[in-house]
This record gives structure tokens, C-alpha cells and sequence, in this order.
């Protein structure tokens, strides 16, 4: 046995139930334990856990409102676990997806009402995507080119781009692409009708159905074509993909390329499902609350919508239960940083895990 799947379920099991459930174990494991966390601070608040966490699956999973919101809050969601997904797949480190997304939205959102003067509302979306798809790649097109032909590490300059990118959205926003129109700084509104369609005669975005077959497209391109092996092979080991003739540069910009087109995707997703438009400051930060989930779905792209899906009521129903307890609205934000260390910790505890059978193995450890 190689992995440490195969070290965490009993022992009289077949080894693939074993391997399942191991795979269940670590991937559910830091949720629960997550959740136990934030229940013992908010006992410090003086706050009763199973009231808060009632009023939130009342409102994320059961009302049928809070509901729909969290499914139309998903497609953003989606769209960055898919961007992420291709990134760590291939052994990069996307962290820039704040920026990405912003970026996606706010040209997205001061382009879409005045295209939507002259093009039909269907073209108008289908350019939006693209374009926001276009800007957010070219935003990842410097940390990818750093990484590819210098060797620089891609976590310091996508977050370096991540932080310039929010700035500049910000400034696009109040200077030039301000609505002349209002007093408040931000973009002209995109009219409700010219938004994406909602399903089925509910108020949920089919921005969900954007966001489902992408990650689904995503996770088929990583798992069964040559091109998403060439990637793994690149991310498994850089050296041995140069020896088997891969370009490795070039596998890289491709990378962050659709990595970061799909971050300006998900903003693009926000606004013509959700927002209408883009306000100064305006960030909601998926892109860092993201990274734990998909680590979490072991970037599957299956697993990653459920765990999406999760947050997402999660986050809906946190702010019902916000204002009926009397709990700050970022209380979810503890939520998700206790869920990284478990993740962490959890990742060290399988990685030891590991080095321990491969010493008894071989007698060494690498």
C-alpha cells in the first residue's frame, strides 16, 4: 500500500472500501471538526451553537428563498473552484483569483449596458463572458510568464497581482467607468432583463448551469485527455515532462491562462446574474474562501460542487443568523479559516503518515 488512504479505515475491510472510506474520512473530517470549533467560539460569545447553526441551514438549506440564493450564489463559486482545480492539477498556485475576478467583473459591468444598446441581449452575454474570460487571463499572463521563463515563484506574484488588480478595479470603478448617472461610485447598471435567464420560473441564475459545466468540462480535461495529462505530468514533475519533450513553459502560460480566464469568468457570472454592477471596493473575496474547499474535494471536480454547494448555504444562511443573534456577519470567515488549519493539519498527519510506511518499507524516508 502506497497511500495513506489505505491507513485510515479498519483493517478487515477490501482495500478499495477501505481506500473510500479513508478518502471520506479526511475529506469530511476537518468540516466536522470545523464546525465543533466555531460552536465552542461562539459558547465564548454566549451564543447557543445549535441556534446559530439552525437558523442557518433553516435559511441556506430549507426556506425555499434561501435556497434559491444559495444556488444562484454557487456559479461565481464554481467557476473559481474550476479555475483553481487546473492550477493546482498542475502544480501552480493560482492565488491571484481575487483580482481575476474583479477584474472580470468590473469591465464586464461597465462594457454589458452599452453593448446591450445596439447587440441582442444573447450576444451581449456571450461577448461579456468572453471578454471578461480575455481580461482575466491577461491579468495571469505576467505571474505565468515570471514562472515560466524565470523561474520566479508564482505565489508571490499573483498575490502582488492579486493586490494591484483589486486596486485597480477600484479605481476603474470611480474614475473611468463610473455611472455619470448617480452620485455613488460604481458602474452603470445592467437592466434586470438583460441579465442571464433565470430556471424554470424561479429566481435562481442559470449562471449555476455556467458554472456546473465548467467545473465539469474542467475536471473531464484534467482526468481524461492528453492535454490535462501533459499538465499533471508538468505539475507531478517538471523535469521528467522536459526529458518525455514537453514544453514546459509554454504548458505553464497555458495554465494560468485558463486558470485566470476562468477567475474573470466568475465575475463576469456575478454581475450578469447577481449584481447588475460593480460598486468601489467592492470585493467579496471568493477566491481565498475557495482554496480550502477544493483542496478539500481533492480537486475533483465532482466532490467540489458538493462542497460548494455548502458553503454557499453557509454563507447565505449566516446572515439570517447574523442579524437574529446578534453575531458579527464575517463570523463565517472563522468558520472557513478553522476549516484551513484542519485541512493543514490533517495534510501533516497523512503525509507522516506516509513517510512512516514508506520507512518500514524500505527502510528509509524520503
Amino acid at each position: 500500500m502506497t497511500s495513506e488512504t489505505t491507513n485510515a479505515a479498519p483493517a478487515g475491510l477490501p482495500p478499495r472500501v477501505r481506500a473510500a472510506l479513508s478518502t471520506v474520512a479526511l475529506s469530511v473530517g476537518p468540516v466536522i471538526g470545523a464546525f465543533v470549533l466555531s460552536g465552542l467560539v461562539l459558547l465564548i460569545m454566549k451564543v447557543n451553537p445549535l441556534d446559530y447553526y439552525g437558523y442557518v441551514f433553516q435559511r441556506g438549506l430549507l426556506s425555499p428563498s434561501g435556497v434559491q440564493a444559495t444556488l444562484t450564489r454557487m456559479g461565481p463559486l464554481l467557476l473559481i473552484a474550476a479555475s483553481l482545480i487546473v492550477a493546482f492539477r498542475a502544480g501552480l498556485w493560482n492565488l491571484g483569483g481575487d483580482a481575476q475576478f474583479l477584474i472580470g467583473a468590473v469591465f464586464v459591468a461597465a462594457l454589458a449596458p452599452l453593448m446591450v444598446q445596439v447587440l441582442p441581449v444573447w450576444l451581449v452575454l456571450v461577448l461579456s463572458m468572453l471578454i471578461s474570460m480575455v481580461f482575466g487571463a491577461l491579468w495571469g499572463l505576467l505571474p505565468a510568464i515570471l514562472r515560466a521563463y524565470q523561474g520566479i515563484n508564482e505565489i508571490i506574484t499573483t498575490l502582488m497581482m492579486n493586490f494591484l488588480g483589486i486596486s485597480l478595479a477600484s479605481a476603474l470603478v470611480k474614475l473611468a467607468f463610473a455611472d455619470p448617472a448617480t452620485t455613488v461610485p460604481q458602474t452603470r447598471t445592467l437592466a434586470v432583463e438583460d441579465r442571464l435567464p433565470m430556471l424554470f420560473g424561479t429566481n435562481i441564475s442559470s449562471g449555476l448551469l455556467v458554472g456546473i459545466v465548467v467545473i465539469l468540462a474542467v475536471h473531464w480535461m484534467m482526468t481524461r485527455t492528453a492535454f490535462g495529462l501533459r499538465l499533471r505530468v508538468v505539475g507531478a514533475n517538471a523535469a521528467a515532462a522536459t526529458h518525455a519533450g514537453l514544453s514546459v513553459p509554454r504548458l505553464t502560460i497555458a495554465v494560468f491562462a485558463i486558470s485566470a480566464g476562468l477567475g474573470g469568468l466568475a465575475g463576469a457570472v456575478a454581475i450578469l446574474g447577481q449584481y447588475g454592477n460593480v460598486r468601489a471596493d467592492w470585493n467579496p473575496a471568493y477566491a481565498d474562501t475557495i482554496v480550502p474547499l477544493v483542496f478539500l474535494a481533492r480537486f475533483n471536480g465532482y466532490a467540489a460542487i458538493g462542497y460548494v454547494f455548502l458553503f454557499s448555504a453557509l454563507g447565505i444562511g449566516s446572515e439570517s443568523a447574523a442579524r437574529r443573534l446578534d453575531v458579527p456577519n464575517y463570523f463565517t470567515l472563522i468558520t472557513v479559516a478553522l476549516l484551513l488549519v484542519l485541512l493543514a493539519v490533517t495534510e501533516l498527519w497523512s503525509a507522516r503518515r506516509r513517510a512512516r510506511e514508506g520507512g518500514g518499507v524500505s527502510g528509509c524516508v524520503d
